[in-house]
């Protein structure tokens, strides 16, 4: 499935529906605070007190509540530009879809969301683009113009055919040689890629906070019994006729697909880095309120 350029998906006309159908709906829910979703990078740590009945219960230290036996708060001190990267896999497999949207058109909505939140309090967003090879980079900048480029950018990038099978190893280590400043740095990616890429994400991750936002699609986990299913891979171009209306095929694809999840969370773990599993058949808003929820609670531990 690929996404079609029409004046219903101008830069401009993607950014005033992201404007009212997201952003609009996050302010609320988040109450414009967005500190959940970026606190390891532009917020530091500076101290403990008492907590005081005006104080945001979201920063009660609970460990040291325990052992001084009285509520503590940490104090932080807000570094107030904060530059951010968004390293996206555009590889042939990101144009996968069975369902309304496919990955490409989630990743493209992410990125404008986010740019647009970053920018609009004054800060710094830049790109990089990865196919089978990093295609380009475009400058961090700031304000609504720059947020308007990366969509453009995203709608013009050409959709490939196939590729040789991603390797998402020398978009680490590009970035990590590229990007001089520390910064808040999202992996938008499906994450199928070769072997070998959580070192180099660790090291990146050594320099800058980084966020990996996973792309996919419910049906490269389960799939519907529809009988005989000519199949192709994204990446290569390789089609296979399958029966799905086996249901021991069907078993072996669940029980490989849920050993690709568990083998992602292990890597994303020991790489050190926070994931946000983001899903084309998901509402964008409650999956940005339930990463936040979820950075918030390790937050606090």
């Amino acid at each position: 499935m690929n996404m079609q350029t029409s004046t219903a998906t101008t830069p401009e006309h993607i950014l005033l529906r992201l404007d009212w159908e997201v952003i609009r709906r996050l302010d609320g829910l988040l109450q414009g605070d967005y500190r959940s979703l970026f606190f390891g990078y532009g917020i530091d740590f500076a101290d403990l007190r008492e907590y005081q009945p005006q104080d945001d219960v979201r920063y009660i230290d609970w460990n040291v509540t325990a052992r001084m036996n009285t509520p503590y708060v940490r104090q932080y001190v807000e570094d107030r530009e904060v530059t951010a990267w968004f390293l996206l896999d555009l590889s042939p497999s990101v144009d996968f879809s069975t369902v309304r949207n496919p990955k490409r058109a989630v990743l493209v909505d992410f990125v404008a969301t986010l740019a647009r939140i970053l920018t609009r309090h004054g800060n710094r967003v830049g790109a990089i683009f990865y196919d089978s090879r990093i295609e380009r980079a475009i400058p961090a900048r700031g304000g609504r113009d720059q947020v308007l480029r990366l969509i453009n950018d995203l709608l013009r990038h050409p959709q490939l055919a196939q590729a040789p099978f991603t390797d998402l190893t020398p978009l680490f280590a590009g970035a990590s040689n590229f990007i001089k400043r520390r910064s808040l740095v999202f992996v938008i990616s499906d994450f199928i890629s070769a072997p070998g890429w959580e070192r180099p994400l660790a090291l990146l991750n050594q320099h800058h906070e980084v966020l990996a936002v996973r792309l996919w699609d419910p049906r490269e986990v389960e799939l519907p019994d529809v009988g005989l299913v000519l199949m192709e891979d994204a990446e290569t171009g390789e089609q296979l006729f399958v029966d799905t209306h086996n249901p021991k095929f069907r078993q072996r694809f669940l029980a490989s697909a849920r050993e690709r999840e568990s083998n992602l969370a292990q890597a994303f773990k020991r790489a050190g880095v926070d994931a946000l599993s983001l899903s084309t058949d998901e509402d964008l808003v409650r999956a940005i309120v339930r990463f936040a929820s979820l950075r918030g609670q390790r937050r606090k531990s």
